[in-house]
């Protein structure tokens, strides 16, 4: 049997379930059913619907049918598995309706709907056709489209403008746009993307979008392995039922928004965290969580760890990390109304830790020339501005170059933008070369401290330490 509301009856007590819920309204509309929507955003409206009902989700695909249909088929219903020391599961019951490409019509109306107060979208960063700047790329396909047939969009953005030119048409408010991708200043980009699109087509209702619009920024945390079939098979023998829209993530979760005032569901009441400085906290989870996300995948490859949780276990590079977010980044941050660094700073760690999760180094190794700079490198700036040497993160940014050194005298891969480059930088013997090399071609290192002779010196070290597998730093008292 499938997971359904004909079958909910049938799924065991013990698993919390909607099953009392009465109606409920369609107050959202999300573009992009990805499981890390439907394991995060989702799970918030659905725990705000036990008490309020007005919010139910309208979930929308622009390219595929297939998580839809799931969730058609299963009349929305589907598992979160929460992956953990102690693991749990719940019925998420937040979906309304689910719409897919051949669903324009339906769509069009759900945006133009009155009771329609936000629309939320996790399409990736590529989903909304921005050029490098960040403003929207007038040469994407998609854009170029949409521009050409404004009726029957193809890009998220040229659905939102075509559901607000509905609104202003009927005397409707807009409706709350809210970006759940990880994008710096997600809000503005995508703001200034819609207004410059609208105003394309129709220069009055860019206008009427720049003095009503509300698209707050955001940022969004919580690790979401892809469902597999053990996750079906662990699900469908806890239920007693199939369920193939089945999701599975982290315990811990985080949903930042920008105060713009009223967004429609409150969702401070089921745990987001609404805030004048959204920068505050992506700031802290770029250089703290991603930062030492990027060191353990490094040194921990080089140690001969495959996943985040076996790195954790190795004491000294455990302790390492740990000593590099208390000593070199955490002095860096400026403060955070609402937000204990030390205390995030726990929680990363112990995440770290989770025997639920699988979080494969070689995965976070990727694309390092791309990642390093705002992931340690503002962290290295900020101290060497303040007269510091950050002997941790230098350790780990010669973990960088070792890694692709070791990558080159393998005969293995760089999986990065920059890969052919880098192998070629990497090939050369000494150490100290390749990471000046890259220094000097701004490739992952700051181009600004090329000429800092301290850090160059202490780099090259730190890179020829790494390499020849020497103890990583201790903490200083």
């Amino acid at each position: 049997m499938r997971l359904s509301r004909a079958t909910l009856a049938s799924v065991p007590a013990t698993i919390e379930a909607p099953r009392s819920r009465g109606p409920i309204a369609t107050g959202i509309v999300h573009f992009g059913a990805s499981a890390f929507h439907r394991a995060h955003q989702a799970d918030y409206i659905d725990r705000l619907l036990d008490h309020n009902p007005r919010w139910g989700i309208a979930a929308v695909s622009l390219r595929s049918r297939g998580t839809i249909d799931a969730l058609a088929a299963q009349d929305g219903l589907y598992t979160l598995a929460i992956r953990d020391a102690e693991s749990s599961m719940r019925l998420i019951g937040a979906h309304t309706r689910s719409l897919g490409p051949e669903d324009a019509d339906a769509t069009r109306a759900m945006l133009a709907a009155p009771d329609t107060r936000l629309v939320t979208m996790t399409v990736t960063e590529k989903g909304y056709c921005l050029a490098t700047d960040g403003s929207l790329d007038f040469a994407h396909p998609d854009i170029i489209h949409d521009l050409a047939v404004p009726s029957v969009p193809a890009s998220v953005i040229g659905w939102i403008v075509a559901g607000l030119a509905a609104r202003r048409d009927a005397g409707v408010p807009p409706f709350v746009v809210m970006p759940c991708d990880n994008l710096a200043s997600n809000g503005a980009k995508i703001r200034a993307a819609i207004i410059g699109f609208a105003r394309r087509i129709d220069p009055a209702l860019a206008g009427w979008a720049e003095d009503t619009l509300r698209v707050p920024a955001t940022m969004v945390d919580s690790i979401t392995p892809a469902a597999d079939d053990a996750l079906y098979a662990d699900v469908a023998a806890a239920l007693g039922v199939e369920d193939r829209a089945a999701v599975q993530r982290e315990r811990f979760a985080q949903w930042v928004i920008e105060d713009v005032g009223d967004i429609g569901p409150d969702l401070a009441s089921v745990g987001a965290t609404i805030t004048s400085d959204v920068g505050g906290y992506e700031r802290a989870k770029l250089r703290i969580l991603n930062g030492a996300h990027s060191t353990l995948a490094y040194s921990g490859l080089l140690r001969g760890h495959a996943t985040v949780a076996e790195a954790m276990r190795d004491a000294e590079l455990a302790e390492f990390v740990d000593a590099m977010i208390r000593q070199d980044i955490i002095p860096t941050l400026p403060p955070v109304a609402g937000l204990d660094l030390h205390a995030y700073a726990d929680d990363v760690l112990r995440r770290f830790v989770n025997p639920g999760i699988v979080h494969r180094l070689d995965q976070i190794a990727q694309d390092g020339s791309q990642k390093l700079p705002y992931r340690l490198g503002d962290t290295l700036i900020a101290n060497r501005r303040a007269g510091r040497m950050p002997h941790h993160i230098v350790r780990a940014i010669g973990g960088w170059v070792a890694f692709l050194m070791r990558r080159a005298r393998e005969g293995m891969p760089i999986i990065d933008p920059l890969g052919a480059r880098l192998l070629t930088i990497a090939s050369h013997i000494d150490p100290s070369d390749v990471a000046s090399q890259l220094m000097g071609q701004g490739i992952g290192i700051p181009l600004e401290l090329a000429g800092d002779s301290e850090f160059v010196e202490q780099l090259g070290q730190a890179s020829s330490a790494a390499l020849h597998g020497a103890p990583l730093p201790e903490a200083t008292a």
